[in-house]
């Protein structure tokens, strides 16, 4: 309940200083709410349900190593009893049997510590230290996980975005070519199935552009839901100035050197390896004796007696010291049992590692793989464009001089349409693929 409380005024406080009213009656106007990069990364890390869910475990391991931590101090307990009990007794007046009532109060204090057990409890703090450390991990490797997914969906936005300019920019000439186009068909210089081509062309385009902006306005929800914003909330994202799409990246062997040494997952598994070792470590303390000390104060009244409640306190006060030695002899199987499951724990913990590494190396061998290719694609999709894109300015100069025909023009364009298309996709392939591959060298995401 609290932390729906505490989204909600986030949120308020959010559209409101981002929202803005017009007018004095009920109808008004929202302003686009509209975040860069970085925005939607820093509202994730506070709302995340997977990252809370993971802070709340980071919080429960710190309260078990607090538990830990205080098992080595002594242990103290007071009691105070307070009984009424009834019986029969002989009357020594008149005979026979009388029930009667006595009243009783103990009163004890009792204290115990433990001066050996194999190490148990060092141990066990040694093991609940790793285990908060382990849930900050976590934490770290789930914020690694949102980082890329957010990226890559904040990317789709501007990729669409892009395709979007293009379409528009399509649909202008080809509005343009169809007036031309009308002209001359007027004049009698094309046959009417050629207008009908440059008509075809045109909604062709148009159709393009509904789809580009579809797209958009599907990724913008994705988004959207990915961040856990609201449905209701007019949000869009901040266009960077300037993409870079070619950049020097470092060699595979240095990023996968690099992130082995420094991933949240890698040192996960590796604390992980050595809380199945304490797992050992403790299971083999069954078989130790345990030592400890106890002591105790206690004291009683009864009112079946003549002396005075202070008095009978100090006649029964006692004290009481006292030292256990407890040696394990037969545990039927389950010392034994204990260690071998924690051995089994410690072979897994071993695979588990290197399946991580194992994961983690492919990964990046894959990004590297990914940022050759997609930076080869963008380079020769840029040339290709620019050869395109001049060959369909020369036939669009010609077609107003008459000197080539509708279907040289049209091809020229559907060659233009697909280099451009091509680009756009190459372009934000490479600027995704750097970024993942930097990341994982350590370098934070930004555009």
């Amino acid at each position: 309940m609290v932390y729906k409380i505490a989204f909600s005024i986030y949120l308020y406080l959010i559209v409101s200083s981002q929202l803005v009213l017009f007018g004095q009656d009920s109808n008004y106007q929202r302003s686009v709410v509209k975040w860069n990069l970085q925005q939607c990364l820093d509202y994730a890390d506070k709302h995340n349900f997977a990252l809370n869910s993971l802070r709340l475990n980071k919080e429960t391991a710190a309260q078990s190593l607090v538990l830990s931590k205080s098992a080595v101090l002594p242990g103290v307990t007071g009691t105070m009893v307070q009984s009424v009990t009834n019986s029969n007794n002989t009357n020594p007046v008149v005979g026979g049997l009388q029930s009667e009532a006595s009243f009783t109060s103990n009163y004890g204090i009792s204290s115990s510590f433990t001066l050996y057990n194999g190490g148990y409890l060092k141990d066990d703090i040694r093991q609940k230290t790793l285990l908060a450390q382990s849930a900050n991990l976590n934490i770290l490797q789930q914020g690694n996980d949102n980082t890329l997914f957010i990226t890559q969906a904040y990317l789709n936005i501007l990729l669409a975005k892009e395709n979007i300019i293009y379409e528009k920019d399509l649909l202008n000439t080809s509005d343009s070519e169809l007036n031309l186009g009308r002209q001359q068909f007027n004049a009698g210089s094309i046959a009417k199935v050629s207008l009908i081509e440059l008509e075809a062309q045109k909604a062709t385009d148009k159709y393009n552009l509904v789809t580009a902006e579809n797209l958009q306005r599907q990724n913008i929800l994705n988004l959207k839901q990915l961040l856990l914003l609201p449905s209701n909330l007019a949000f869009d994202i901040a266009v960077p100035d300037t993409l870079i799409a070619n950049a020097v990246f470092p060699s595979l062997d240095t990023v996968i050197q690099v992130a082995s040494e420094n991933r949240p997952e890698i040192k996960n598994s590796e604390l992980n390896r050595q809380i199945s070792t304490l797992d050992l470590v403790k299971a083999q303390t069954g078989y130790l004796p345990l030592i400890s000390i106890g002591a105790s104060l206690a004291s009683g009244y009864s009112d079946n007696q003549s002396v005075n409640y202070t008095k009978q306190l100090d006649n029964n006060f006692y004290q009481q010291i006292g030292l256990t030695l407890s040696i394990p002899i037969f545990s039927k199987a389950v010392n034994s049992t204990n260690v071998e499951k924690a051995k089994i724990g410690i072979r897994q913990a071993d695979i588990t590692l290197l399946n991580t590494k194992t994961v983690l190396s492919q990964l990046i061998e894959q990004a590297y793989i990914n940022v050759l290719n997609a930076q080869a694609q963008y380079d020769a999709s840029l040339e290709q464009l620019q050869f395109t894109r001049e060959s369909y300015r020369i036939a669009r100069e010609e077609l107003k001089a008459g000197a080539v025909n509708l279907v040289d023009l049209l091809v020229q364009k559907n060659l233009y349409i697909q280099s451009l298309q091509s680009y756009i996709s190459a372009k934000y392939s490479s600027v995704l693929y750097i970024r993942i591959y930097n990341f994982y060298y350590g370098i934070p995401v930004h555009l």
